[in-house]
Formats: C-alpha cells, sequence, structure tokens
C-alpha cells in the first residue's frame, strides 16, 4: 500500500525571528518531511521554504507557491527531508585516534586513546578537531555538545580518587578547539572542563573565566549555541568538586554535562557520589548526565524529580561495555533525554543510523519488550530530545518555522530499501549513512554524497595524519 500523505499547516510568513522581512534564497520541494517537531502532523510529502537568514521561513504540504527567480530551487525527488542529527555527547577531538583499546573497557580503552592526544600541542588539537566536526557534518550531524580535551591529563590508574593530574598545558589548547568547530560550519555546545586538580578555587574560576572569554569572541556567530561545563564528580576525591561546578553554573549560567554513572567498575563508589551533587545543590535543569547506566532507581527519581536530564550513549555503551542505561525509566519519570555518538575513537564510526539501531536492539533485548522503544521515539531522541536536553530546542533538533535551516536529504531509492510503508520505519530500520545525500546547515550545502565541500576535509585528513605520525614516533 502507497505511504499516505497527510496534509500539514501551511505558514506563508517570511519573516525572520526578528519580525524583519527576510527573502527566500532557498526552496525545498517535493520531499516527503520528517519535521520531528512535537505536536506536528504526520510525514507528509510538501516543501520549505529558507530565507536568506539561513532560517524556515515556511513550510506545507503539497505544491509550493511562487517564489522570485533568485530563488534556488532544490527539488528532492520525493527523498527524505529531515532534521540533522543532534549528537548530546561528543569528544571531537579524539577523531584521530579510533581503533584503539579495541578489546577494553572505559578505563582501559582511555588510557590507550590518550596516548597520543595527551601530547598534542594546540595547533595539533585545532586539526584534530576539525577533523572531528567536519566528519559529523559529513555524516549528517549538524548539532553537537563537545567535551574539549581539558589542560591536564586523565589518569587511569585513579579513576574513582581524583581523575586528572599533571602539568596544565596552555590555554590555547583550549580555545583552537572553538575556533575549529567554527571553522568547519558544525553547529555546537562547547563545554570545558575546570581542570580543579592544580591550582587554588579562584585559579580555577580565573582560568574558567578565560576560556569563557574566548568563546564569547563567537557569540554572534549562529554556530556558537551556548557553553558549558564538564562535570567531573565521578572522578573526583572530594566533595569541593561538586561545590566548585555549582559555583561556575550560577556565577556563568552554565549548563553542565559530567560523566556520571558510566562504568560498571566500583559502581556503589560512584552512587555514592549523587550525594555530593544533591548537597552542593547542582540538581536542576541544567545539570544533566552523561550515560547514567550504573544508577539506583532512588537516583533515577530523585535527579528526575529535580528536572535533571540525561544524555544515553547506545553504541559506546555497547563497545565499552559499560552497560545499558534504563532509558525506558527515565522516560517513564518524564526526564528529558538525548542521544549521543560519545568519542569518534569509541563508536568508531559516526553513524547516527547506526547509534539509533544499536539504541533500539539493547532496549529491546534487555526488556524483552519490543515495544519498551518505538522507532519514532528513537529518531526523535537523536534529534528533538537532543536539543531539548541541551536546551536549544528553540534553534534546532526540528524542521519548523523560525528554526535554524539544518537539514538532511535521505533517499531510500539509492540504494533502493524498497517500498516506503512507513516513513519512520524505513527511515531508521532500513536507510543508512549510504542513503545520505545531502547536508545542509542554515540553509548552505555542507556535504554530498558523503563528501564534504569544502576544501578543509583534505586538508585536515592530511593534517592529522602528519601530526599523529610525529606524535607516535616522538
Amino acid at each position: 500500500m502507497p505511504l499516505p500523505t497527510a496534509v500539514a499547516p501551511v505558514t506563508s510568513t517570511k519573516h525572520g525571528r526578528d519580525g524583519l522581512l527576510t527573502m527566500t534564497k532557498l526552496l525545498v520541494r517535493n520531499a516527503l518531511l520528517l519535521t520531528l517537531e512535537p505536536g506536528s502532523d504526520a510525514p507528509f510529502t510538501g516543501w520549505m521554504q529558507v530565507g536568506d537568514d539561513g532560517r524556515i521561513s515556511a513550510i506545507g504540504s503539497g505544491e509550493p507557491p511562487p517564489v522570485d527567480e533568485d530563488t534556488e530551487l532544490l527539488d528532492v525527488g520525493g527523498a527524505f527531508v529531515a532534521p540533522g542529527f543532534v549528537s548530546a555527547h561528543s569528544h571531537l577531538f579524539t577523531s584521530g585516534s579510533r581503533g584503539l583499546g579495541m578489546d577494553q573497557s572505559l578505563y582501559g580503552w582511555i588510557e590507550a586513546m590518550v596516548r597520543y592526544t595527551k601530547r598534542a600541542e594546540p595547533e595539533d588539537m585545532y586539526w584534530l578537531t576539525l577533523h572531528g566536526a567536519l566528519d559529523f557534518l559529513a555524516n549528517g550531524i549538524t548539532t553537537a555538545f563537545d567535551f574539549t580535551a581539558g589542560r591536564l591529563d586523565f589518569e587511569a590508574d585513579h579513576p574513582q580518587d581524583g581523575g586528572f593530574g599533571g602539568t596544565l598545558r596552555p590555554p590555547e589548547l583550549v580555545d583552537v578547539q572553538i575556533d575549529a568547530k567554527i571553522d568547519a560550519g558544525l553547529r555546537f555546545v562547547n563545554s570545558v572542563m575546570l581542570d580543579d586538580a592544580v591550582g587554588s578555587r579562584d585559579e580555577v574560576m580565573g582560568r574558567l573565566d578565560h576560556a569563557l572569554a574566548h568563546a564569547a569572541t563567537h557569540a554572534d556567530n549562529p554556530l556558537f549555541l551556548r557553553s558549558a561545563i564538564s562535570g567531573a564528580v565521578q572522578w573526583a576525591a572530594d566533595r569541593s568538586t561538586a561545590e566548585l561546578e555549582v559555583e561556575a553554573m550560577e556565577r556563568h549560567g552554565l549548563l553542565n554535562q559530567p560523566h556520571f554513572l558510566e562504568s560498571p567498575f566500583q559502581p556503589e563508589d560512584q552512587q555514592a557520589k549523587f550525594a555530593w551533587y544533591r548537597d552542593a545543590g547542582a540538581l536542576g535543569p541544567d545539570l544533566i548526565f552523561g550515560h547514567f547506566i550504573q544508577t539506583t532507581d532512588e537516583i533515577i527519581v530523585d535527579a528526575a524529580s529535580h528536572g535533571c536530564g540525561m544524555v544515553w550513549q547506545p553504541a559506546s555503551n555497547g563497545r565499552l561495555a559499560s552497560g545499558v542505561a534504563n532509558v525506558p525509566r527515565c522516560r517513564e519519570l518524564g526526564m528529558r533525554i538525548g542521544v549521543g555518538l560519545d568519542d569518534q575513537a569509541c563508536t568508531d564510526v559516526s553513524d547516527p543510523w547506526g547509534n539509533m539501531r544499536i539504541g533500539l536492539c539493547l532496549q529491546r533485548a534487555t526488556h524483552q519488550d519490543p515495544a519498551v522503544l518505538g522507532v519514532k521515539e528513537m529518531l526523535e531522541l537523536h534529534t528533538m530530545g537532543g536539543a531539548t536536553v541541551l536546551g536549544v530546542q528553540d534553534q534546532v533538533g526540528s524542521l519548523a518555522v523560525g528554526k535554524l535551516a539544518d537539514f538532511l536529504v535521505v533517499d531510500p531509492l539509492h540504494p533502493d530499501t524498497g517500498p516506503v510503508w512507513d516513513a519512520y520505519g524505513t527511515y531508521v530500520l532500513a536507510c543508512s549513512l549510504r542513503n545520505l545525500k545531502q547536508v545542509w546547515v542554515g540553509g548552505e550545502l555542507v556535504s554530498k554524497d558523503g563528501e564534504m565541500i569544502t576544501s578543509l576535509a583534505a586538508e585536515s585528513s592530511k593534517e592529522i595524519h602528519a601530526r599523529l605520525a610525529r606524535i607516535a614516533a616522538a
């Protein structure tokens, strides 16, 4: 039976978010639209207009209204048009460290993975991050929460008792990771480590001030969505780390995503540290837990009741034998949930379709119930769910008037996946990177047939091979 066409409301306004009249620069037509906008109609065949401000100015079913002759026309021939994926938990600088620690759990893998990156100079780190950001874009990930590499080394021998130490590397190491994401054209939330194992409280906050000041130089760029800190209580020696993170959050209005309750290593010790966050007053909408696997029902209930969110990394959690997050229970309690690709060095292939299918399989097998997580729900978690948990849902995550025009063209006929009986079923279960034909960010084509348009892609590949070879030989 043919896929039914639903009727969507047509919005004809061409006014931007500031109320000023914008010109239509792009018209997408003959598209099977998966808008993922909450409360929207089922997938429908229609069109979408993008203004010269890079935002969606109109969207509707059927044939589009007339546009002026200067408008770029994109007829996708019935292919899917869907929002770009949101990776709500990512480490872009690890793009050159894939295939390491292949048979290790979390801490053994970290030790193998950072063997080379911990010796990277700022210029090396720029190219590593650029390579990772371009890889995300080529694979349909248009927005990422990026944990920048910190200025201290991770000490895998003592992960539960002060996991970071050594000598502080230069502040430029952090700065260039922001610059690289801007140069790549990736939309992002930038997260920095406090590196509180070294220095006084004032020195730690001074380093944060520097990092945020550099980020602020990009404040007018729509690629830069907001700043955050990378919580480190999971590896902290005492509760002062939680108190310092709360001070940073409150002083600067920052989001905080700690890696928390991730590894099956000493889970009781990790669980006990949840009280550090509670006692410090950290629990709330600006605290989102990355991984959140080795938890208890009491912890989940407490976190949910305070409005905390969580971010789930299916492929990474499976690769590192970390476990399976209790996503159904978190959803039942109303927690905001996003999905991330995590390190490119432990997901290895930045494939959001693979990540979704692994997530579905893990949840259904664990709970022995195919209804525990639906296909559409899985797609929502990797798009609008990620945007919502990061607090940027008014900008990205779905296709809606006023939002940034970050979208994918996915063709289920090339290669052919068969008849489209259900749009969500085909998109999530049958499509893959080979069906991804185009990636658009802000109404600009950035990738076609898996290859980035920019010449920086070839340059970044050349640079990271040469730089990592030099580091490895040193």
